[in-house]
């Protein structure tokens, strides 16, 4: 039922139908453990014979119901939740590339991911190449090596808001049989679904847009269902051959369609743990019943916001994908026609003591390391974030020293504009 309903609807209904005198709610199952009869019946659980509910940390009726509502938006075959964006992100690389693998990334992808992919992963073997998303293909695609086993970016990039092309990307991939994974945190399903421009894996931080309301810390990852594994089972071979331990199961047999997500469930959730908890799930399920109708108002505020930054003398630059003349906005009129996010780049004219002194002077706009809830906040990465950095690192990591990031709220508009220029009068004083 859920694939022939329309967005709004999923978003509302997806992944959960009560039957009679059941909850309309999404039920909170806040329990870690779950009883059976027979110690057979258990065993079966433990061989993945059986589907079922054991122990939280591998699966809970609440994260399930969630996830298959997260996999309805995105139109994938399945979906897993995970307690964080960056546990999200590490379970989708590791998943498929172990030590002695390598990963090609866009280089200017959320600062926390790029330390992810750039320092942890490469502390447990997994190297990584960084490239410009905009380069031409030949360049990226000289950054492919035997080992390479996937391909990564971000829809619209955080902070930078730069639009990924999706389907270049994917075609590279593709090419060099590797899937694309692209993290779809900002656009969201509503305005973008990744796997119709032939991506294979898509990632959320669902701390942002998702839960809306800055309440619970969340990921999830979701499997289009659609690249072949066993079509590349010398790239893959936790997927293509016997897992010992699981008595000699291979996924891609077992599961076909269902394997990658069952492997990150059954191998990686159940080693490493990051589960998020089924409190934190039904949060993020309220969230989502309202995430189209918040979306298209924060698109909305955002634009008049950088409308008025665009024209406004004390402003050195704006970048937002959907005003026109913005470098990434023939991109977003492709794969965001119906709007891109809250989400902007600007900065002043003066550099960055004009920065500070701008945002101490805001009042209803506050300074957060967030992004993407209701409440307008902003953030200069080169003072807060990414203050290590030298100007020289910024600008490597796709971010200028005198950016900041404005995540546009739900606000009255004409009152996020006044104190966005009254503090801008303060600043220049």
């Amino acid at each position: 039922m859920d694939e022939k309903l329309h967005i709004g609807t999923l978003c509302v209904q997806a992944g959960y139908h009560p039957g009679k005198g059941e909850s309309r709610q999404i039920p909170i199952i806040q329990s870690t453990t779950f009883k059976y009869d027979t110690s057979d019946q258990m065993g079966r659980l433990f061989d993945l014979e059986d589907s079922g509910y054991f122990y939280t940390r591998l699966q809970n009726p609440t994260n399930d119901t969630v996830a298959a509502r997260i996999a309805a938006l995105e139109g994938g075959v399945a979906a897993m939740l995970t307690s964080s964006g960056q546990a999200a992100n590490f379970f989708a690389c590791v998943n498929i590339c172990e030590a002695g693998g390598h990963i090609v990334a866009a280089g200017n992808i959320y600062g926390g991911t790029f330390n992810l992919l750039g320092t942890s992963l490469k502390k447990l073997g997994i190297d990584v190449t960084f490239i410009d998303q905009t380069a031409p293909e030949e360049e990226i695609r000289a950054a492919f090596r035997p080992e390479t086993k996937l391909l990564f970016g971000e829809t619209i990039s955080n902070p930078g808001v730069e639009v990924l092309d999706i389907e270049k990307f994917a075609g590279i991939a593709h090419d060099h049989g590797v899937p694309l994974i692209v993290d779809n945190t900002f656009a969201t399903p509503i305005h973008c679904r990744p796997f119709e421009w032939g991506a294979d894996i898509v990632t959320h931080s669902t701390t942002k847009y998702m839960d809306g309301h800055g309440v619970a810390v969340g990921g999830a990852i979701v499997d289009s269902g659609n690249f072949d594994w066993d079509a590349h089972a010398d790239k893959f071979p936790g997927l293509t051959t016997p897992d010992p331990s699981y008595h000699g199961l291979t996924y891609t047999k077992k599961f076909g369609k269902l394997a990658y997500i069952t492997k990150a469930t059954s191998q990686l959730m159940r080693d490493f743990g990051s589960i998020q908890s089924p409190q934190n799930a039904f949060y993020l399920g309220l969230g989502l019943q309202t995430l189209h109708v918040r979306l298209e108002r924060h698109t909305q505020n955002a634009l008049k916001v950088a409308e008025f930054l665009n024209i406004h003398p004390a402003v050195a630059w704006v970048r937002y994908p959907d005003l026109p003349g913005d470098p990434e906005n023939e991109r977003a009129k492709k794969y965001l026609p119906d709007g891109s996010c809250g989400v902007l780049a600007f900065a002043l004219k003066g550099g960055r003591e004009v920065d500070n002194r701008f945002m101490d002077s805001l009042k209803l706009v506050t300074i957060e390391t967030h992004v993407a809830d209701c409440y307008t906040c902003i953030l200069h990465p080169a003072s807060h974030t990414h203050r290590q950095l030298t100007d020289e690192q910024l600008r490597e990591a796709g971010i200028a020293p005198d950016l900041m990031r404005l995540s546009v709220g739900l606000e009255d508009p004409r009152d996020i504009i006044a104190d966005l220029e009254r503090s801008i009068n303060e600043a220049l004083k």
